[in-house]
């Protein structure tokens, strides 16, 4: 991957994450020096929490994303999911954002596996959970499927950020209409 991330980071003039597949400190330094701004772990975290850690004491905590994949359990509250969000971890959603924070993480990357492809909206209870139990960033996944679903979870969910893939990529809207969608709702968008 590092000949792409380099190929990428000289083509683009935004920041942007790496994750996949990164299990070590070196991992993380061959990808940040490709051009990388910034680190997503997922299953390596929850398998070595310990890896956050390093990565914030050496990078800076700036450039340590945590992803979170989550399935609401039928017993309330949600559950970590690895690998893709094939495997169930027993670990709760928000004490993994909490012990994230305290490792060093600086971004929580939250998709709610339950609304993710579904384009039926974000998962605003979740979001709003590990929102307000955290202090750091939180990025919502998982859902968006109209202009609506943007606006709902940054004010609603109260999510810092939104990722959504499918609607762009087949150009079902443009980042364009939905920062102007946001600004006409009254949420803050960086020009």
């Amino acid at each position: 991957m590092v000949d792409v991330i380099e190929k990428t980071a000289a083509r683009i003039t935004i920041p942007f994450t790496v994750g996949g597949g990164i299990n070590s400190v070196e991992d993380m330094k061959r990808i940040l020096r490709a051009g990388a701004d910034k680190i997503s772990l997922n299953t390596a975290a929850v398998l070595r929490p310990e890896l956050i850690r390093e990565g914030a004491t050496m990078f800076g905590s700036q450039c340590i994303v945590v992803a979170i994949d989550a399935r609401r359990k039928s017993t309330g509250g949600w559950e970590v999911y690895t690998h893709g969000g094939r495997n169930a971890t027993g670990r709760d959603v928000v004490e993994w954002a909490v012990e994230a924070e305290r490792l060093g993480a600086g971004e929580i990357l939250l998709t709610s596996m339950d609304h993710d492809g579904e384009k039926n909206g974000y998962g605003l209870e979740l979001t709003r959970t590990v929102s307000e139990a955290v202090g750091i960033p939180v990025i919502a996944s998982g859902g968006a499927g109209s202009l609506h679903h943007f606006a709902e979870v940054l004010t609603e969910g109260k999510a810092d950020a939104a990722l959504a893939a499918s609607i762009f990529h087949y150009a079902e809207t443009s980042l364009a209409a939905v920062k102007a969608y946001l600004r006409e709702k009254g949420v803050a968008v960086r020009p």
